[in-house]
C-alpha cells in the first residue's frame, strides 16, 4: 500500500476484517500518516478463510458501495506498484463499451476447464491481481459474487457477469507480484474446497454466456 501511495494519486478505501495478525492496526497507523489518501473501515467480523463469517465477495461489494469514484480499482496486496499502473487502466475505460481493464487477462480453453493467459486486447476475464471497473456497471450486476467466500476464481465469476468488453492494455504496467499470502497462508483443504465451489459456478456461468 505504501507503493500505491507513492506512485499514484488514487484514493484508497480499505476494509479490515477482525484485525487478523495485526493487519487492522497496521492499516490504522498507515491511515493516520496519510489521512488525505486512506479511508479505513475496521469491523470486528473476521474473514471466512480465517474462521470468521465475512466472505470475500460480500466484503468486496461493501467496498464497492463505500467507494464514490466513477472507476473502482481492485488490487491484491501481493501486487506491488513500481509506477503509476492505475492511470492506464482508467484511460482504457474511455473507449465505448469497455467495462473493465486489468493487468492480466485470460481466455477459457477446453470448455472452461482451463484458462490461458491472454492479451493485450480483449479478454474474457481479468485476474484479480489488479483491474479497474466502471463502478456503476459493477453495481448493476449486483457487485462481486456474494457466494464467493474465498477470493480464488471469484475474479473469473465476476468477469463473466459483466455485460461489456474487458481488456488488457497494450503497454506493460509497472507492477510486480510478490508472495500471495491469501493463497499460501490459508489451510489447503479449505482453499481447495472453496475454490472448487466457486469454479463450479464459473463453469455454469460460462455455459450460460456461450448459449446466449
Amino acid at each position: 500500500m505504501e507503493a500505491l501511495i507513492a506512485h499514484t494519486s488514487a484514493q484508497i478505501v480499505a476494509l479490515d476484517l477482525g484485525d487478523v495478525d495485526g493487519a487492522g492496526t497496521a492499516l490504522h497507523e498507515l491511515a493516520e500518516r496519510h489521512p488525505d489518501r486512506i479511508r479505513e473501515w475496521p469491523v470486528a467480523e473476521r474473514p471466512h478463510w480465517r474462521g470468521g463469517s465475512a466472505g470475500w465477495g460480500a466484503a468486496r461489494t461493501k467496498l464497492l458501495h463505500l467507494d464514490d469514484a466513477q472507476v473502482h480499482v481492485v488490487m491484491e496486496t501481493s501486487t506491488v506498484f513500481e509506477g503509476d499502473a492505475i492511470t492506464p487502466l482508467v484511460h482504457a475505460l474511455d473507449a465505448d463499451g469497455i467495462d473493465a481493464a486489468g493487468w492480466r487477462g485470460v481466455n477459457p480453453a477446453n470448455g472452461g476447464h482451463q484458462w490461458e493467459d491472454a492479451g493485450p486486447g480483449e479478454v474474457r476475464a481479468l485476474l484479480g491481481h489488479l483491474f479497474a471497473v466502471r463502478r456503476t456497471t459493477a453495481l448493476g450486476v449486483g457487485g462481486f459474487p456474494e457466494r464467493a467466500r474465498f477470493y480464488r476464481n471469484a475474479d473469473l465469476e465476476f468477469s463473466l457477469n459483466l455485460p461489456g468488453t474487458l481488456v488488457v492494455p497494450e503497454k506493460d504496467l509497472p507492477v510486480r507480484e510478490e508472495r500471495h499470502r491469501g493463497y499460501y497462508d490459508v489451510d489447503s483443504e479449505y482453499r481447495d474446497t472453496e475454490s472448487r465451489r466457486t469454479y463450479d459456478r464459473v463453469l455454469k456461468r460460462l455455459r450460460e454466456t456461450q448459449s446466449d
